[in-house]
Order: structure tokens, then sequence, then C-alpha cells
């Protein structure tokens, strides 16, 4: 148990640079947006506005401009109608349940996105039930929700997390799922272990969550670099990484169908030759090296050729089933990942040398 949360520890510890510029923005916003709505707008007491920074910056963490931009809205309409009403009938629970219903059917109205009638509904509960008959009206806190909600895109654009930190973070993630699977495969054959192969198709299958992390973190890089002047000049090695997103995707996704060909292939008479675990920690090698190069900011040269040598190898001969599919999947793997480094599909593809059909009796292995 004490290991088990000094590594939880740790991990928060290491992913703490990723998340603290936005609670920089949520601190340093809430504190503008009290100060405009006081000085600027001359309200006495602003909750509104610190409390619509935080729902803006914080919730729309990782999520698209449009999110951020419903948030916003959601929140100052959830607001301007709940205080309106809420001063015309009081509150209480048959008021709260109205006030909640038709601030959620205009929303609706208005947007369908989930995410904004939510946040509509939500707001008008807060002035329903915590603030109710207080000194400002409805269109003061509604003004106050706004401002926060200015503020907090203004803070997002000034104090801007790294594109390029967030980017590279989470595919390396990706790519060193994808090395630690190739090099389990590469052991199982060694060895001729059938648990290493059950252990690397597991590993494998956990994957998935690693390649959507990073799409989401793709996207949230790109939304800063358009919100943010400050970050405009990331976007050349951004679109490096945008470049490799969906090459990787696919790599990872034909080397779970490898390995599960050799857990299989444990089983046959014709177990792959040990020569091909080799090959796959070259390719293991040259996707951690893409990991480098784009991390670095250089176009991936040295990934390129490395996948290049790997490919212009000779397929063995006399393999049985299970080895060529293995195969079959290390060449879709190889040009999955040259495209990751701005080949095209088919100079890829050619790269390959010629691959001859499946003889007869491997077939019927």
């Amino acid at each position: 148990m004490r290991t088990w949360l000094g590594d939880q520890a740790r991990k928060r510890l290491g992913t703490f640079g990723l998340i603290a510029p936005s609670i920089a923005q949520c601190a340093v916003g809430a504190a503008l947006a009290w100060i405009a709505a006081v000085h600027l707008l001359g309200h006495a007491h602003p909750l509104f506005a610190p409390i619509s920074v935080l729902i803006c910056v914080g919730l729309g963490l990782g999520q698209r401009l449009r999110r951020m931009v419903e948030l916003v809205v959601g929140v100052s309409l959830g607001v301007g109608i709940g205080d309106l009403l809420v001063s015309w009938i009081g509150s209480g629970p048959w008021q709260l349940a109205l006030v909640i219903a038709l601030a959620m059917t205009i929303a609706w109205l208005l947007n369908s996105r989930e995410l904004f009638v939510s946040q509509a509904g939500s707001s008008a509960v807060l002035v329903a039930m915590l603030v109710p008959g207080a000194d400002a009206g409805g269109l003061d806190r509604m003004a106050d929700a706004l401002t926060g909600g200015i503020v907090g895109l203004a803070a997002v654009a000034l104090l801007p997390a790294s594109p390029l930190t967030i980017a590279g973070k989470h595919l390396s993630g990706v790519l060193d799922a994808f090395s630690t699977v190739l090099e389990q495969a590469a052991e199982a054959i060694e060895k001729g272990d059938m648990d290493l192969a059950a252990e690397a198709l597991e590993c494998g299958r956990r994957t998935q969550t690693a390649v959507e992390e990073f799409a989401a973190a793709l996207e949230n890089s790109k939304e800063i670099i358009r919100i943010s002047p400050l970050r405009w000049h990331h976007r050349a090695r951004l679109a490096g990484y945008t470049t490799a997103a969906l090459p990787v995707d696919l790599a990872l996704r034909n080397a779970r169908v490898l390995v599960r060909r050799t857990l299989a292939a444990m089983g046959e008479a014709s177990p792959p030759p040990i020569a091909l675990a080799e090959v796959l920690r070259e390719v293991s090698e040259a996707a951690l090296l893409l990991q480098l190069e784009l991390g670095a900011g250089r176009e991936p040269m040295l990934t390129r050729q490395a996948l290049l040598a790997v490919a212009a190898r000779e397929r063995p001969k006399n393999l049985g089933f299970s080895a060529n599919v293995i195969i079959a999947q290390l060449r879709s793997i190889a040009v999955d990942l040259l495209e990751a480094t701005g080949m095209d599909h088919d100079e890829a593809s050619a790269a390959l040398t010629p691959l001859d059909e499946l003889s007869d009796e491997s077939m019927r292995g």
C-alpha cells in the first residue's frame, strides 16, 4: 500500500508541470475578474466573476475553444435567467424546479449541446439557492459572469501552457507503450515463452487510453496556439506531432495484432525464428528515436533512415503461417512509422522489399 501511494505521488508530481499553468490561469484570472467587476462595473460583491473564470478555465482545460465559449455563455444565461426569476417569484423548492426548467429549456432552444444546457441549469441553481435576494440584480450578475468568462479566455491567451510540452508528453506515453509492447514480444520470441507473449498482449490492450489522451492533448495544444499569440511561433513544430498522430495510432493497432499472433505462434510446430526478435527491437528503437527527434524540434530523418533499413531487409523463407503474419504486421508498422516521419503512403510502401505470396504449405500451417 505504501509503495502504491509513493508511486501515485511521484506520478502526480511528474505531471504537475502540465497542470500548473491552468492553476495559475485560474488564480490570476479570478483575481483580475474581481477587480474588473468592482472597479469597471461598480459591483460591490461580484461573486460570479471569479466563479465564471474557474468554470471557464478549469473545466475548459483540454477542451476546444467552442466548449469554453459554451461554458461562458451558458453560465451567463443561467445566472441572468435564475436571478431575474428569483426576484419575481422568490425562492423555495417549486421555485427552484421552475428556474432550472426554464433556464435549461431556453438554453436548449438556443444551443442543444449538452455542456451548454447543463451549465445554464447549474448556474441557475447557484443563483436560486446560494444568493437569493442579494443586493445585485440579475443583469449585474450576468455582466459579472460575462466579465469572468472574458477574463478567463484572456488568461488562457496571456498565461498559456506550452502546447509542445503537452503534445510531447502525451506522444511520449504512446510511443513508450508501443516500444514496450514490441520489446516484450521480442523477448517472448527469444525465450519461446507463452506467458511473456500473453503479458505483451495484455500490455498492448491497455494502450488505447494513451492514444485517446494524446488525441485530446493535441487538440488542446492546437487551441492554445490559436488563442494565444505568445505561442504562434510553435505552429511549425506542432505540425510534426499532428502528422505523426494518425500513423502512430495505426502502428499501435498493428502492434496489438502482431502480439496476438506472436502468442498464437508459441503453440505452433514452427514458432517464429529468433531473428525476428532483433527486427522487433529495431522498430521499437526507431519509435523511441521518433519521440526524441520530434521533442527536439528536428525533422525525424534519423528515424526515417532506421525504418528504411528495416524495410529493405529481405523476408526470411520457409516460415510458418504465424511468422508470416508477424512479418506482414511488421511491414505495416514500418509503413505507419515512416508516414509518421512525414513520408506519404505510396513512398513509404515502395520502400518495402517485394513480398512473395505465402506458399501453400505455410498457409496450411
